[in-house]
């Protein structure tokens, strides 16, 4: 998922950068894209948790335990850090800047970055056994 969740964010910061180099200014909302990459996101999560419960059936119906849990809220709580750095900073951007194109863009990376960094983090930590 994360590795999607990236292709997803450089295709779209992609597009960004080559609208706002053609028109000399930082390129509006796309909303057309960002609904495109919400619909991929979903699909391809329900796919990749049919696909788990295919491979593995015993632990797709078995409830999180403690340990797993634990990992899970604590992947969560971290990831929340990694969103609200970037939501601060492009805050600021705005408040310096008053540009509300990019203080867009920059809330829709970070709602990506902190995503990211939630399955990041469940990867390092039930790796580690934490």
């Amino acid at each position: 998922m994360a590795l999607i969740l990236i292709a997803g964010a450089i295709f779209y910061f992609d597009k960004v950068v080559r609208i706002t180099d053609a028109i000399g200014r930082t390129a509006p909302p796309i909303i057309g894209l960002v609904i495109a990459y919400v619909v991929v996101i979903v699909i391809a999560s329900v796919t990749a948790m049919i696909a788990l419960s295919v491979f593995s059936p015993r632990e797709a119906d078995a409830p999180a335990d403690e340990r797993e849990e634990r990992i899970l809220d604590k992947a969560g709580h971290w990831s929340g850090y990694v969103l609200a750095v970037p939501l601060l900073g492009a805050l600021w951007h705005f408040a310096v800047n008053g540009d509300g194109n990019m203080l867009f863009h920059l809330v829709f990376l970070a709602l990506m970055l902190g995503q990211i960094a939630e399955y990041t983090f469940q990867i390092i930590l039930f790796r580690r056994g934490a």
